[in-house]
């Protein structure tokens, strides 16, 4: 089984935030199951030296206003199909930003282009390479599946949703050069509230739709989370599929991680301690041996519920605990942690940016993470910290609901908790929440119980790739009945 994943970025190459975790590591789980999986990501100035690596290249002619080439490369285990398409691509900036912050005026293009790439694979192949099903990511890569109807293709089609809060909404006068029918510019097509959504046009365009967790697929069905496209996603209810995301477990590994002063293990928690001293050193907090230390490493948006943290500092810091916070976004948060450090110093300690070395260290030295989301359609740092023994304080939806269990009495006397949610999703539930988290430290025996329950939590990626590759199995199956004879 070949398989063609679509997506705009791929770790460890280049990352903005959890998708590119997901298109890195799905491609290494599912070679365990017999699926040849190739990702094919825009050549950014990141993957220059990549590209030069290349073992094959297919000239495309071209392509939303420049010339293209299709370059394959190996790396880091993975299979790539680069988009070399330096008028769309080799800029500064990042890659969905210009250097002020602002969305670059192309985006539509750029990633346009992508996905006709993508379609020109699927149907031509690259180098007598064939994909059986083609895979696309957030809107990103959602005209993928279109352009493949389009051109009359019936290959199967998944469109995984990762975050149905960004649409790729563009307006309606790029339908021309976009290159898309106008025919499909409908209800019942990529039309979205008088624009363009590319994110409509590949769950339209797909035989199924997943998202990364149980939960979140129930709650897009939902007016309070489907954002506008619920009544799109209810109409395909059977189609859609909750497969939670899983973690790269060599990367985040407490026994190798390379990125903390001494490793450690379930059965050697001392050794904890070690990363325990030096986050506290480095956020320049107080040691304490009766209180949690807490930590963050998010975007600071409201999404993130930080705002929420905000209000219910004053409960951590009455309970004599601490909190390390890394993160990067909204400057009305980013000024009030600032504050919030330079009001309790040796409390609260506050690192703005983002420094993928120094979160391996704070899911290795705090005692949990926060993590108050409003919406959060899987979440990874939640992972981490399971696998860390950091156990997570989680608001109760998406896929927060659905990998952490709370230390409720029920599940401390059965011993099955891993960590502690709270609901509803306001600041006093998260204070009281973390009140219980401070309670439950008080009990040593009782937190590392938990800690080793939370250590043991399958995070992986191996149910999930079976899940997938139940996924197009399906697929195929039902593209074989289609074409046996009556």
């Amino acid at each position: 089984m070949r398989v063609l994943l679509v997506a705009s970025e791929c770790a460890p190459f280049v990352k903005t935030g959890g998708l590119a975790d997901v298109v890195g590591a799905l491609p290494k789980a599912l070679a365990g199951k017999g699926v040849e999986a190739r990702v094919i990501l825009p050549c950014y100035p990141a993957l220059r030296g990549v590209a030069e690596k290349g073992t094959a290249k297919i000239p495309l002619g071209r392509i939303q206003g420049g010339t293209a080439t299709l370059i394959a490369a190996e790396e880091e285990g993975i299979s790539l199909l680069l988009l070399d398409a330096p008028h769309l691509f080799e800029r500064g900036g990042g890659i969905y930003l210009d250097e002020a912050g602002r969305d670059w005026a192309d985006n539509a293009q750029r990633f346009a282009a992508l996905s006709e790439a993508a379609a020109r694979v699927a149907i031509d192949g690259f180098d007598g390479w064939f994909p059986d099903i083609l895979h696309a990511h957030d809107w990103q890569a959602g005209l993928a599946p279109w352009y493949l109807r389009q051109r009359g293709s019936g290959l199967p089609c998944v469109m995984t949703i990762h975050n149905i809060a960004f649409q790729g909404v563009f307006g309606s006068d790029l339908i021309g050069p976009l290159n898309l029918d106008p025919k499909g510019y409908s209800v019942s097509g990529y039309e979205f509230w008088g624009k363009i959504s590319t994110m409509k046009a590949g769950i339209v365009a797909s035989n199924r739709v997943t998202t990364v967790s149980p939960t979140y697929a129930r709650e897009l069905l939902s007016n309070e989370f489907g954002m506008g496209m619920e009544g799109l996603l209810q109409s395909r209810k059977t189609d859609l599929i909750g497969i939670l995301n899983g973690i790269d477990l060599d990367v985040w590994n407490p026994e190798t991680d390379p990125d903390i002063p001494e490793n450690y293990s379930a059965r050697a928690l001392n050794r904890k301690s070690a990363s325990r001293t030096a986050l506290e050193k480095r956020f320049a907090l107080t040691p304490a041996v009766d209180a949690p230390l807490f930590c963050v490493i998010s975007r600071l948006t409201e999404q993130k519920g930080l705002d929420l943290l905000l209000q219910a500092l004053p409960t951590l810091v009455s309970r004599g605990a601490r909190l390390a916070l890394l993160g990067t976004g909204d400057k009305g948060l980013e000024d009030a942690f600032r504050r919030a450090s330079a009001q309790h110093p040796g409390i609260v300690g506050t690192i703005i940016g983002y420094d993928e070395r120094l979160s391996h260290l704070m899911q290795a030295g705090s005692d949990a993470i926060i993590v108050p989301s409003r919406f959060e359609p899987c979440g990874l740092t939640q992972l981490y910290g399971l696998r860390y023994g950091t156990l997570p304080v989680v608001a109760r939806t998406g896929g927060l609901a659905d990998t952490v269990i709370d230390a409720s009495d029920a599940a401390m006397k059965s011993g099955c908790a891993t960590g502690f949610q709270f609901a509803p999703t306001t600041a006093e539930a998260l204070a009281d929440t973390i009140d219980r988290a401070c309670n439950l430290f008080l009990d040593r025996k009782a937190w590392t119980a938990v800690m080793r329950n939370a250590m043991r939590h399958p995070v992986g990626w191996d149910a999930s790739a079976d899940a997938y590759r139940a996924v197009f199995q399906t697929l195929l199956d039902e593209a074989r009945q289609r074409k046996a004879p009556a």
